[in-house]
């Protein structure tokens, strides 16, 4: 079959040439001095895309002649995943694409109605052009024909349709992120030690980075990195699927997280601060895990407030909340530590946070470290706790996100893994993000080891999530699977079948159109990407 039509949207990448691009793009970053910024002045956003288009055009513009036996002694395996939608929509590069394909190949009788041969041709154009952009000044010439991002108006709103994998029957299966057809863009992954849940942490951000940094809307995320795995510095390659580098890193065991976790009340009315105080001093109890009297807490509260009057209702400290409160004990206490002057005084000690904003936690991504902290300790919580409290202060001041006919816009996502430690009390700012997050382009992904843990007498997760993804399971809890599937009977005895033979790498998530017309089984089966 000669070449005839060719379709790229949907064509299957190779797997590996992401090794093979290693070369290409330490010299883009050469070239185009990716580790020198001016002060204000945002990284230069490079994501896998950019070397393979280049490398993909470089090839195709060489004139050598074509075989099929050339195609085929690619030794690559052709992956399962998709090039993002962007790759090839991108300054509407595709025609271009399909233009050069028709033109070398115009001769070559292959099998071009099969994705996998078309793949196999991108990925050996590639490779080609590889070797033509590391010729020694080549690189120089070939990033003339690099686009400009400049341009483009609000409709050009990225459509985030995250694909995680494959259903049973083969086809891919996706999560619309930011159509106008969904609820949220809350995501509840549950799933046991070994049941491959950091790799589906990988995919999904990998997949949000991948369909938005090229855009006018790139969405940035915050992780909150229990494990240090994703911190560690033998997974560089991590760094580089979620567009971004080790500069993402923030350790609050080496140097402070670079932005005060306290409000800014100034012009604002003195019963907000009260009302902040309250709020702040429950949640200091909570954090301490230690049971404090009600003069106790009266007196932390006073104390806040008291220290934000002291600054004319700036941001505050907490050598300053802890000074304050000391100045509120009795005297005859006053050489006495209780629970509260003990959890002030770990995070004081620790200097956990700047006393000021020094950077956008909106405006780039970070992965904050928690891997030397116990997990469930006191510090990892209170971390966890005033960053999310944070994150949630800069949603409620900005305005709802932009909107076009079909889709919205998502700003940003947060990630919290272990998150059962942040849902054994009552998270005032963890609820209160979700409820700002839907108007304000804002994504929560929740990870935990039980799918239980999303249900507690504070809050119901699973009824303010879009997509609930259930992994292995040590337990099944059958009153979580009722309400989740919306089964019984032997209905409930199927899905709990599903969960109990789910191997590593495998979901399970409800189908909401069957679950709607009350037809078919209520959730489907997925094998996720394998990314890392």
């Amino acid at each position: 079959m000669n070449v005839s039509k060719v379709v790229l949207n949907g064509t299957p990448t190779i797997r590996g040439m992401h090794d093979q691009m290693q070369d290409v793009i330490s010299s883009l970053r050469r070239h185009i001095d990716l580790s020198d910024y001016s002060e204000g002045i945002g990284p230069v956003r490079m994501n896998m895309s950019i070397p393979l288009r280049l490398c993909l055009f470089a090839g195709l513009c060489d004139r050598s002649p074509r075989s099929v036996e050339d195609v085929m002694s690619l030794n690559l395996p052709v992956d399962s995943t998709p090039y993002p939608t962007t790759f090839f929509s991108k300054a509407d590069v595709g025609k271009l694409f399909e233009a050069l394909l028709k033109l070398r190949y115009h001769d070559v009788d292959g099998d071009w109605g099969s994705p996998a041969f078309i793949a196999r041709v991108i990925g050996r154009e590639i490779l080609r052009g590889r070797d033509i952009v590391l010729k020694e000044g080549a690189m120089e010439d070939w990033l003339l024909f690099a686009p400009k991002n400049n341009g483009g108006t609000v409709g050009d709103i990225p459509e985030l349709n995250l694909h995680i994998g494959m259903y049973e029957n083969d086809m891919p299966a996706y999560l619309d992120m930011n159509s106008r057809s969904i609820a949220n863009t809350q995501i509840l992954i549950a799933g046991t030690t070994g049941s491959g849940k950091s790799n589906l942490l990988a995919v999904l951000i990998n997949q949000i980075r991948e369909l938005s940094t090229e855009t006018h809307y790139p969405v940035n995320f915050l992780l909150f990195d229990y494990k240090g795995e994703f911190s560690d510095p033998q997974h560089e390659l991590w760094l580089q699927l979620f567009n971004t580098n080790h500069k993402a890193i923030l350790n609050p065991i080496e140097r402070p997280l670079p932005f005060t976790p306290f409000k800014d009340f100034t012009g604002k009315h003195i019963n907000e601060v009260n009302l902040y105080a309250t709020e702040l001093s429950s949640a200091l109890g909570s954090i301490s895990r230690t049971s404090i009297s009600a003069n106790m807490d009266s007196r932390l509260s006073m104390a806040i407030v008291n220290a934000y009057k002291d600054k004319k209702l700036k941001p505050v400290t907490f050598s300053e909340i802890l000074e304050s409160y000391r100045d509120l004990l009795p005297d005859k206490q006053q050489d006495r530590d209780d629970s509260i002057t003990s959890v002030l005084t770990q995070l004081v000690n620790n200097h956990i946070f700047e006393d000021e904003d020094k950077v956008d936690l909106l405006n780039n991504s970070y992965i904050i470290n928690l891997g030397r902290f116990p997990k469930d300790g006191a510090m990892a919580k209170a971390i966890v706790y005033f960053v999310v409290s944070k994150l949630n202060n800069i949603y409620e001041s900005l305005p709802p996100q932009k909107t076009n006919e079909e889709r919205v816009e998502l700003r940003h996502f947060a990630i919290i893994d272990e998150a059962h430690y942040m849902l054994d009390f009552d998270n005032r700012p963890l609820r209160e993000l979700i409820a700002v997050g839907r108007n304000k382009g804002m994504s929560i992904i929740l990870a935990t080891q039980n799918m239980e843990s999303f249900k507690s007498k504070y809050f119901d997760f699973y009824a303010n999530a879009q997509y609930p993804l259930i992994m292995k399971q040590q337990q099944q809890n059958d009153n979580v699977i009722r309400d989740l599937f919306g089964v019984s009977g032997t209905a409930l005895q199927e899905v709990k079948q599903a969960i109990a033979g789910l191997q590593k790498g495998e979901l399970i998530t409800r189908d909401a159109a069957n679950m709607a017309l009350g037809i078919g089984k209520p959730w489907q089966k997925i094998k996720v990407t394998h990314l890392i």
